[in-house]
């Protein structure tokens, strides 16, 4: 017998005998291009504005200039280098953070002296606007990378360690109370009840914490970079090149949706009950 996080206590055989002989096979639904007319307006909007001399390319470069300088960035290989140096610096920080906030997470949600050591600094510390500790930063670490992967960090513990907290302070009761029933030691439960319950949640904290550690990187590398995509925006900055700038807050856009996307595609595998 398994417990289920829907909350329902069910014998596997009877759950799948009876899903099985009542689904019907869903109708795959087409994407609806109707969302894409206003974007695809507002680019055309843009470029006609560009042509007509509205808009001068010193204040924003036209979306075709963008589309060559791009194409260009790209065959030259400095696009590619600056995408591999910001992926490190994100991905680094975000271990860090992952860490530290899965690690306060569990201890203040499965314990009670852990909510009470950890959770009132958490809370103090969440309130800081994580940006504006970039001077002390630069103050502990100089002005390497440790400075950039403390701001990632930073902006990816807290989301996940409010929201892993929340997801098992949130455990049904009645789930509890039947997996103490069935005689679950307290590690059982919270292997199988807790933790799956709070999976949800955790999963939502996840996603914030991916877009807060963009939003770090984008600001992080605009302190002293000289690597990266950030790197690469001051560099045309420098030069009015709105082109290159373009190309860059493109590129950290498309990372985020990408990685956005990962994490909806595996919650979608691991939370496949909720839909049932």
């Amino acid at each position: 017998m398994s417990i289920s996080t829907a909350g329902v206590l069910a014998r596997p055989d009877e759950g799948t005998t009876a899903a099985g002989s009542t689904r019907k096979p869903k109708k795959r639904r087409l994407p609806d291009l109707r969302r894409w007319i206003s974007p695809i307006a507002l680019v055309v909007l843009w470029q006609v504005a560009s042509a007509s001399g509205v808009l001068p390319p010193d204040k924003l470069a036209a979306p075709l200039t963008v589309l060559d300088s791009a194409v260009e960035l790209i065959a030259d290989g400095q696009l590619g280098s600056a995408f591999a140096v910001s992926i490190g610096r994100v991905a680094g920080g975000f271990a860090i953070g992952a860490f530290i906030g899965a690690a306060l997470g569990l201890l203040s949600g499965l314990s009670r002296w852990g909510e009470r050591i950890f959770d009132p600094p958490v809370q103090m510390l969440r309130t800081l606007p994580h940006l504006g500790l970039i001077p002390l930063f630069i103050l502990w670490f100089g002005i390497g990378e440790q400075p950039k992967l403390a701001l990632v960090a930073a902006g990816v513990a807290f989301p996940l360690y409010l929201n892993l907290h929340a997801g098992i302070r949130q455990t049904d009761p009645g789930l509890l109370e039947a997996s103490r029933v069935l005689g679950y030691s307290g590690v059982e439960r919270v292997v199988h009840v807790v933790l799956p319950s709070a999976l949800p949640q955790t999963l939502v904290g996840l996603r914030i914490s991916l877009g807060a550690a963009w939003l770090s990187l984008i600001v992080a590398e605009q302190v002293n970079a000289d690597a990266g995509i950030g790197y690469l925006i001051n560099n045309a900055r420098e030069f009015l090149r709105t082109d290159v700038v373009v190309v860059g807050l493109l590129v950290y856009a498309l990372l985020g949706l990408a990685t956005d996307g990962l994490v909806r595609a595996f919650e979608r595998r691991l939370l496949r009950w909720q839909a049932r």
